[in-house]
């Protein structure tokens, strides 16, 4: 059975798209730990990180580095922390963060934010990648 991801990447799940290429696709999480949490996925679906090539692990991080400099200068932060879990959905996924000092990556806080306000922000993102 495909995960929510790989459900979401062939388009039966809407999403908050941030960015897409032909290996990967990163989107606002719903249930953010912090405003402007956001995911990066791959499309091909390992539940593993270190199950996929060495080509696809080098590529990931160069995708998230812009998407990651468009939240930082949209949502007030001190950086954008990443986090590897892995263990939530079985497909592997980025999670891209904001974090202050004091304010770090706490999961047990996420809560779902309206879907209004993820669009909102997901365009205002969108807009700094696109400059």
């Amino acid at each position: 059975m495909a995960t929510i991801f790989t459900r979401i990447i062939d388009g039966e799940i809407p999403c908050h798209k941030l960015a897409e290429d032909d290996r990967f696709l990163s989107f606002l999480d719903v249930r953010p730990v912090r405003k402007g949490h956001a995911l990066v996925v791959p499309k091909l679906e390992k539940d593993y990180i270190f199950d996929h090539d060495d080509e696809l692990l080098a590529a990931m991080l160069p995708f998230a580095a812009p998407i990651a400099r468009a939240i930082e200068s949209v949502v007030p932060c001190e950086r954008i922390g990443l986090s590897v879990i892995g263990l939530e959905v079985p497909h592997t996924h980025l999670h891209l963060v904001p974090i202050s000092f004091g304010n770090l990556i706490d999961f047990s806080t996420a809560r779902e934010m309206p879907p209004e306000a993820l669009a909102e922000l997901a365009q205002e993102i969108r807009q700094k990648l696109n400059q």
